[in-house]
Parts: structure tokens; C-alpha cells; sequence
């Protein structure tokens, strides 16, 4: 039997209209030829998705809009004090009743945006209006580096630079700088019909004519950091206290990259997945450059050398090191387009737990991101069953997230 390095050699899991029977030095196109071969030529790698050039930033977009949105706020001339300090006693003359207040931000400003004047009615008449006297604003000598949020790590910040990336799912703004905040809306983001989930977020504050005037927050379905921070700012707006966080996957080796060039000799394992197969080689994880979606590996199902038509199983092993009672997002790419004609009947079924979550019968598909959710029990298992000669189904880029 053929190894399954050499297979590899040969064939291109990519987007082709046919499989290739090899005789020799012979090629001979036919429709029904499984993934077998018999010779070491060098095929192109696969044409998947070029995800540098998807989805750019919008960095115009986003600086025109915060030229024209004024987010900063302060309290209202009626606010009382917080609900543990004690409520001021005021003068009991109606004429003249000062009030004093202590206002406190989340940023530092300066003496150009002091606007509030006074003119207020505070009180009923015959009090008259107020006015503002011995204003005096003190900002921290030192800032304190703001929390990560859960399910998250820092990739760089802060510094005078946006990130202008691909993978770009749009923006929001905040009235404050507030990363768990950014990490909530790229939690329940849409996911993107190519990229998948938000997977990176980018927090800045715009500073407009020298003063802060808004915090934005860029999401991105691919991951990237400071080398991407290029965006210092335009025509006014200056780019300060950017940051990127980048979401973290629970799931250890998802794109099968530990498999490395062991998997050519024994491709049925490597430090986190086991393929196991009901008939003879359904399951296998495959190392090449240019057959999966990213990196150098993918799992495959399907019998490769088409001696079945049973399906096979690719499982996590050991478990997965959840946190009991955590509610997870779990997101797969999946492919099936090597036969064309023949995936019709193609049919993937994910298992958490041994119990059925999920069931796909994508026909042929290119790559296409999948999510369901799914609640942790400490220890979880997660496996893939699909492929039936002639349908193959490929996997990679597996991901668990914090939902």
C-alpha cells in the first residue's frame, strides 16, 4: 500500500474539477480516482484564501466619523454624589448656594475643553442661576495599565499607532476607555461569512485639534499585532493609546500544526489529536505546505486510497483543559471540493462529549467557517466524524473560545 507521505507528494487537496489516477509517468484524468498514486511529482499548493488581502481596515471610515462625534462626557449639574459618599449639605440661603463638585475621568484633559460656565437653574426661583468659579483639573502622574480581559492576552500598547490590518469587521465607539467593553462587543460579534469569528481587537482614543474626543475599537477576524500599528492618525485626528488584544483558543493545536513531518510516517496522531478510522485509512492528519487553509497541516476524512465508503474520526487527545460550567464558542473551517461531483453527499457530524452538536452536508464547499456553541464540563472531548468515499471532508484552523 502506498505510504501516506507520498500520497501527499502528489495530490493537491485544492479546488480542482477532478481527481488524477497515476499509471507511470502517465496522468489520466478520471472522475472517480481516489487520492491514491504512484509517483513523487510535485503538484502547486492549493488555492485557498488569500487572507492578507481580505477585508482591510477602513481607517478613513472610522477617522471622518470621530471628527464628527463628541463622546466625552461629564456629570450632569444636578448629579449627586456616588451612592457611598455622603450627600452634600448645601447653604441655606436661597440667593447663593454653592455647590461643589468633584468630576473624575477615566482620561486627561486640559484647559481648552472647560465649557461649562455655569447658567444653570439648579434650584426653583427665586434661587437665582448658577455660575462656575476656582475651576482646577489634576491628572494621575502615573496610568495603570487597564485589566485583560478574560479569554484574552495583550499583544501590544500602548503606543501612537492603529492598526491598519486585514480581516477588518467594522468599528464602534466608546464614551470611555474600556477594553473589557471592546472585548464584549468582539465576543458577540457577527461572524464574518469568510473570516469567522471576531478574533483581535484594536482600542484607541482620537485625539481631535489636541483633545480627546472618542475611543474606538476595530475588530478583525485574523489576529495581528504591532507591526500592523501603522495608522498614527489624519488630518487632525491623532491616533493615541492604541492597544490589540487578540482572543485565545482553548483548544490547543488547531490548525494540526504540532503534527509536523512526524505525520508523514505515521499519520494517524500527533501531541493533540488521535484519527481513527471505521474501515481502512478514513482519517488521516495530513502535513504539507499548501493543503490546508493556513499553516502546514489539516485533518482529512475520507478514505484515501478509496477502499471504503465508511467514515472516519478525528478526536482530541488528551481532553481539552476547559473550565467546568464555562460557556465556549467553538469554530472549525471545512472544505470539500477535491471531487466535485462526487461530495454531494458529503456529511460532517460534530461530537462534544460523544454527544452530537452539530451536523453539516455541505456538498462541495470551499473553506467556510462553522460555530456552535457548546458548555464545558471540565476535561472535554471533541471529534470530528465525517467522509465517505467519494466525498472528503477537510478540516483546520479548529478554535474554542470563551463565548
Amino acid at each position: 500500500m502506498p505510504s501516506f507521505a507520498r500520497l501527499l507528494s502528489l495530490v493537491s487537496l485544492a479546488a480542482i474539477a477532478s481527481a488524477a489516477a497515476i499509471h507511470g509517468d502517465i496522468v489520466v484524468a478520471r472522475d472517480d480516482a481516489p487520492l491514491s498514486y504512484n509517483s513523487a511529482t510535485d503538484l502547486p499548493p492549493s488555492d485557498g484564501p488569500d487572507l492578507s488581502t481580505l477585508n482591510p481596515t477602513d481607517s478613513d471610515t472610522i477617522a471622518s466619523t470621530a471628527q464628527q462625534v463628541d463622546q466625552k462626557t461629564g456629570p450632569t449639574d444636578d448629579a449627586p454624589p456616588s451612592s457611598d459618599v455622603p450627600p452634600t449639605v448645601y447653604n441655606s440661603d436661597a440667593t447663593y448656594n454653592p455647590q461643589y463638585k468633584c468630576a473624575a475621568y477615566g482620561d486627561t484633559h486640559t484647559a481648552a475643553e472647560k465649557t461649562n460656565f455655569g447658567g444653570q437653574q439648579l434650584l426653583p426661583p427665586p434661587a437665582g442661576v448658577s455660575y462656575v468659579q476656582q475651576s482646577v483639573g489634576y491628572a494621575s502622574a502615573t496610568l495603570v495599565d487597564p485589566s485583560v480581559p478574560a479569554g484574552y492576552q495583550l499583544v501590544f500598547g500602548p503606543t501612537n499607532g492603529a492598526n491598519q490590518a486585514p480581516g477588518y469587521m467594522g468599528f464602534s465607539f466608546l464614551d470611555k476607555y474600556d477594553v473589557q467593553a471592546c472585548a464584549n462587543l468582539c465576543n458577540t460579534r457577527g461572524a464574518d461569512s469568510v473570516g469567522g469569528v471576531c478574533q483581535y481587537f484594536n482600542i484607541w482614543r482620537a485625539l481631535v485639534n489636541g483633545n480627546p474626543t472618542t475611543y474606538t475599537c476595530s475588530f478583525y477576524y485574523l489576529p495581528t499585532d504591532a507591526s500592523t500599528a501603522t495608522n498614527t492618525g489624519q488630518g487632525n485626528l491623532q491616533v493615541t493609546y492604541s492597544r490589540g488584544y487578540q482572543r485565545i483558543s482553548t483548544l490547543l493545536d488547531g490548525g494540526f500544526e504540532d503534527c509536523g513531518i512526524s505525520c508523514e510516517s505515521d499519520p494517524t496522531s500527533d501531541d493533540h489529536w488521535v484519527a481513527t478510522s471505521a474501515g481502512s485509512n478514513d482519517a488521516v492528519i495530513a502535513y504539507r505546505d499548501g493543503f490546508g487553509r493556513t499553516g502546514h497541516s489539516l485533518g482529512v476524512l475520507g478514505s484515501i486510497f478509496g477502499e471504503d465508503a465508511l467514515s472516519g474520526t478525528i478526536t482530541t487527545n488528551p481532553p481539552i483543559p476547559t473550565i467546568a460550567g464555562i460557556d465556549y464558542v467553538l469554530q472549525f473551517f471545512h472544505q470539500s471540493i477535491f471531487m466535485q461531483n462526487d461530495e454531494t453527499n458529503a456529511v460532517l457530524t460534530v461530537f462534544w462529549n460523544g454527544v452530537q452538536v452539530l451536523s453539516i452536508h455541505p456538498g462541495a464547499q470551499a473553506w467556510t467557517p462553522y460555530q456552535v456553541a457548546v458548555t464545558a464540563v471540565g476535561s472535554d472531548v471533541l471529534s470530528f466524524t465525517g467522509g465517505s468515499w467519494p466525498a472528503y471532508d477537510f478540516l483546520d484552523d479548529i478554535s474554542l473560545f470563551l463565548a
